[in-house]
């Protein structure tokens, strides 16, 4: 290697970097301009993480690495039991400075700062998302209250995205009321995509059976995109998919994971597809305006978080964030993270079903992740941390940048009203509403399901903590009304769920 060093500019490509287009070897001279992977199996045994998403990361790394080499680019590709700190120190003495992009994740960063202090790598902006920060930083500031919707209307006008003559197009900037409907069986949604497995597919998911043998789920990378066509498979899937995406955005079915939604996500996390290139892609299409906002919306919502990560230094900068438990933990909630989430049943068929695509794909869309897995942890009052971690284990599309704001912020109270106006939570009507998992269910929704108990207990619980909060006033008037009869049996409900989850045991249905 030493042949280059006086010759090549080397850059260290993280795992989420994998994009030809947009980062700065791009534009440069390939002969001259090499390029470092590494694979850590020290970064893949420091969480429980899903064989999944072990197998997609590995393989789309593999796959960018020969085609950067098939483009001209000098490589080197590490495998390695170390931390990519130390590897990049010993490649430091062989062939000087290396340049790095920012890295998205708060964990690698700090892995990496070591280095960059003493000179021996070098950060470069990372020009792979939609947003700058000023924008973000001029709407919203600095600390909170944060609030989407200053954020993204700055977004929008800075960008001209479905704006006419600095207006938004439709007269108003969300369409979120016309993206609320149930989904009956009609339209019919696509078939799943299914991929062609290659030899790297296949070596991938030996290494990932054979030397994490006990981590959760399974690899199967036929489900997911891991060369450049494939990704750009799945961007076309997904396009095909949103003219109803909006509609049914907010549904939820045992007979479809997807409905219309896609594992875009995946994609964009990894940058094999740029931002850009989605939202371009999506906007030459003919798909009606609420589909378009609500599509736009979410990966708005994308670039919001990971400005929130990054100002916030993971939270670590706001006084709800607890040193101890490493997150913020506003309601005190410390219950331990029942087996259920990892594939032992409840009892429940919603959080079962949502559960089994999880161990099954690493993936659900992201309303059952919300309104299903946050919300049963919610009410059960488990550890914010655990949650998080859980999620960031799990789901093939989680890094911290993004699963941290979503589960801390969103999908947990934790930081208070730091995020969101009010917790994110439902009892029985509205699964039953947005879904069909209660005609599956052993509960009846309007007789005997206790996931209402749930939440009345946990507003019973919580109460002190929402006093003066305008958005909690019904909630907080109608437990008022509740009688003490019914308090006592939402209490009894939820000590006897949390019971027998911390068991592994089903819950039955109560005499």
């Amino acid at each position: 290697m030493s042949r280059f060093k006086d010759t090549v500019d080397w850059f260290f490509v993280p795992y989420d970097q994998l994009n030809h287009d947009i980062f700065p070897w791009a534009n440069l001279d390939r002969e001259n301009t090499g390029l470092i992977f590494i694979e850590s199996s020290k970064k893949g045994n420091s969480k429980k993480f899903h064989k999944q998403k072990l197998a997609l990361l590995l393989s789309n790394m593999r796959h960018f690495s020969e085609e950067a080499k098939s483009l001209g680019h000098p490589i080197i590709y590490k495998s390695t039991s170390l931390g990519y700190r130390d590897i990049l120190d010993e490649l430091y003495q062989q062939i000087g400075l290396i340049k790095v992009v920012t890295p998205a994740e708060r964990e690698l960063r700090f892995e990496l700062e070591t280095l960059r202090s003493a000179g021996k790598i070098q950060f470069l902006e990372h020009d792979g998302w939609l947003t700058k920060r000023n924008w973000f930083l001029e709407s919203v500031g600095d600390k909170p209250p944060f609030r989407m919707d200053r954020f993204y209307q700055r977004v929008r006008k800075e960008t001209g995205i479905l704006m006419e003559d600095g207006k938004p197009v439709g007269g108003k900037y969300s369409f979120d009321s016309e993206n609320r409907f149930p989904w009956k069986g009609d339209p019919e949604t696509q078939k799943e995509l299914e991929f062609e497995v290659d030899e790297i597919d296949n070596e991938v998911m030996d290494l990932v059976n054979s030397k994490f043998p006990k981590n959760p789920g399974k690899c199967d990378l036929s489900k997911v995109p891991t060369t450049l066509e494939q990704n750009i498979q799945s961007l076309n899937w997904a396009l095909e998919n949103l003219p109803n995406f909006g509609r049914y955005e907010d549904a939820m079915s045992s007979k479809s994971r997807y409905l219309f939604h896609s594992k875009l996500a995946t994609s964009i996390n990894l940058h094999r597809l740029s931002p850009n290139l989605v939202i371009d892609s999506a906007l030459n299409t003919d798909s009606p305006l609420n589909s378009l906002e609500g599509f736009f919306r979410q990966l708005i919502w994308r670039e919001y978080v990971r400005h929130i990560h990054e100002v916030t230094d993971g939270f670590r900068t706001l006084e709800v964030f607890d040193d101890k438990q490493s997150a913020p933990n506003f309601l005190n909630q410390n219950n331990p993270l029942p087996e259920t989430f990892w594939g032992v049943k409840s009892g429940f068929n919603c959080l079962d079903t949502v559960v089994d695509s999880v161990m099954d794909e690493g993936w659900t869309h992201h309303i059952p992740r919300l309104m299903i897995l946050s919300n049963f942890a919610n009410l059960l009052d488990i550890n914010p941390r655990e949650l998080t971690t859980w999620f960031h284990e799990a789901f093939i599309d989680a890094y911290d940048w993004v699963v941290e704001p979503n589960v801390l912020g969103m999908g947990t109270y934790s930081l208070g009203d730091a995020m969101m106006t009010k917790p994110y939570i439902s009892g029985t009507p509205y699964i039953n509403k947005m879904s069909d998992y209660c005609k599956s269910c052993k509960f009846d929704p309007k007789k005997n399901c206790m996931v209402s108990n749930l939440y009345w207990a946990f507003i019973e619980r919580h109460k002190d903590s929402f006093q003066g909060n305008i958005r909690m006033s019904m909630p907080l008037r109608n437990l008022a009304k509740r009688s003490d009869e019914k308090k006592e049996q939402d209490k009894l409900a939820y000590e006897y769920i949390l019971y027998s989850l911390s068991r592994s045991e089903e819950v039955v249905i109560q005499s």
